[in-house]
């Protein structure tokens, strides 16, 4: 991306550095890492990070228009509505492949999007950690928006834990310690003084809700939600008994549940804009697209790709049940951007947004990165390769 830099990277390279890297890395939190980090960040120009931004604040557009509550209404599924909802996501996170654009030139491509929480606590660890084993220059950051990491700790508090003492206030999670995102957790609980508490050790008295707190019974006020209702029915049955948080509770949720569906997939056809794919609700499309080979069919309430059809052909057009729930996008063809010591990697950028009470509108705050030599981004599809996994991206300052 930054080919000066890129040269100095990849020319100083060594295994061993990058394994005494994941030693140290894993000290922090042992054995919590369970999914693969790249052997290499990603550098960004400013030139190229406009483009990005561009494309973040011109959907923030779309979100913050009076009307786009009454447009996603139907995102919400019957029975997954949570009471209670606030006026705005707290944490927003824009999922960007970089592509090549007609003109040859390197610009990001919208995936997806969530209003949902992501690694916002690992992202100052693995980022931090990294610069001290490979060369990143002092005016590259992973912070955002003139944030540094005092600051950005700072915001990141003030909008999770929103003035309550950290013991009324707790990241809620299944099975916390069984998931792959741990690390997150472990960082989060150390950053900000909250706890992860499973779905199951909630303890309910009327509206009220408690938690065990070192033994002693706690209140919990407020709920850094990690939990997706996909998973949670997933788990169900295993789980036992826990408490319906689809109630009435006397309870304030960062971010409350139901922008999880109403910011997500479900977005995309409300977009227009020359790095956001064209997307068409499937019972809404007028015609099916001739080149049908250059797009992607997407359930809308599933998630980490669960459902996606990459091969489209006119029969899944015809026979998919519940077309409401479906959405076809155009394809986006990743460029092989990093060299690696074998073949390029693809890149794929995710912005992270937050959303403290009392601003118009959502901040850029940190970011992650992913590479993948595969056919899609993701761990099946990069099995036994080099240079791939979770990465940052270091944004020229």
């Amino acid at each position: 991306m930054v080919p000066s830099l890129r040269k100095v990277y990849n020319e100083t390279f060594t295994v061993e550095q990058y394994n005494a890297f994941l030693k140290e890395l894993d000290g922090k939190y042992p054995g919590a890492i369970e999914f693969r980090l790249a052997e290499t960040p990603v550098f960004i120009d400013k030139t190229f990070a406009q483009k990005v931004f561009d494309a973040c604040e011109s959907i923030i557009d779309v979100l913050t228009d009076p009307k786009f509550r009454e447009l996603t209404e139907r995102a919400i599924p019957p029975g997954e509505r949570v009471p209670n909802e606030n006026d705005h996501a707290h944490m927003i996170a824009f999922d960007f492949g970089i592509c090549t654009g007609k003109d040859g030139s390197l610009e990001p491509q919208l995936i997806e999007m969530q209003g949902f929480p992501t690694l916002f606590g690992f992202q100052v660890l693995y980022p931090d950690l990294l610069r001290q084993y490979f060369p990143v220059p002092d005016n590259y950051s992973q912070y955002l928006n003139g944030l540094n990491r005092d600051s950005y700790l700072a915001q990141l508090k003030e909008v999770i834990l929103g003035g309550l003492p950290p013991e009324n206030v707790i990241l809620l999670e299944i099975k916390p310690h069984e998931q792959k995102t741990k690390v997150d957790f472990y960082c989060t609980r150390d950053y900000l003084g909250i706890q992860p508490v499973c779905i199951t050790e909630l303890i309910q008295e009327g509206k009220k809700l408690y938690y065990l707190n070192n033994g002693q019974k706690t209140a919990v006020k407020r709920i850094y939600n990690r939990v997706i209702f996909d998973d949670l029915h997933a788990q169900k049955a295993r789980l036992g008994s826990f408490v319906d948080i689809t109630q009435d509770l006397e309870v304030e949720w960062v971010p409350h549940p139901n922008w999880f569906y109403r910011i997500s997939k479900f977005t995309l056809p409300f977009i227009h804009h020359p790095y956001v794919p064209e997307t068409w609700f499937l019972n809404e499309l007028k015609q099916v697209p001739a080149d049908l080979e250059n797009y992607v069919l997407k359930p809308l309430f599933s998630f980490a790709g669960q459902g996606v059809v990459i091969d489209v052909t006119p029969e899944h057009i015809a026979h998919t049940n519940n077309p409401e729930n479906w959405i076809l996008q155009r394809k986006v063809k990743y460029a092989d951007v990093i060299p690696t010591p074998d073949v390029p990697a693809k890149v794929e950028i995710r912005i992270m947004y937050l959303w403290q009470d009392g601003w118009d509108r959502p901040r850029p705050a940190i970011n992650l990165a992913r590479l993948s030599k595969g056919k899609m981004i993701g761990v099946d599809y990069n099995k036994d390769k080099k240079w791939v996994g979770g990465s940052v991206c270091y944004f020229e300052q």
